[in-house]
This record gives structure tokens, sequence and C-alpha cells, in this order.
């Protein structure tokens, strides 16, 4: 179940990157939720998501 509610948190993610606010709000959603070995794995997939987003960049640190 919990795996769900990571990849969950990835697909949301994704389809509100298109707006820093909603980004950064589903972001602290997800850190609230998800176990903090799945927060780690998160990070990574930020890294690499946001690699080309430089308009999220920023919020990388509410993850560090």
């Amino acid at each position: 179940m919990a795996r769900a509610m990571f990849e969950y948190s990835k697909t949301v993610l994704k389809k509100v990157s298109f707006s820093s606010d909603l980004f950064c709000k589903e972001l602290e959603k997800a850190l609230k939720r998800l176990l903090p070995h799945e927060i780690s794995e998160l990070t990574i997939w930020l890294r690499q998501y946001t690699s080309n987003k430089p308009e999220l960049h920023s919020y990388l640190n509410l993850v560090s």
C-alpha cells in the first residue's frame, strides 16, 4: 500500500508541474504521507524530473 502512495505522489507531481504553486502544495502533502525511505527515493526522482524545469528547482529544498 505504501508503495502505491509513492507512485501516486509521483503521478500527481507530474500532472501539476505546470504550476509552481500546485507543485509545492502537492510536494508538501507527499512529504507528510510518505515513509522516510520513500522520501529519499522521491528526492532522487525530483532531482531528475526537475533537471529541465528551472522553475521547480527551488522546491528541492523542501526535501533536503
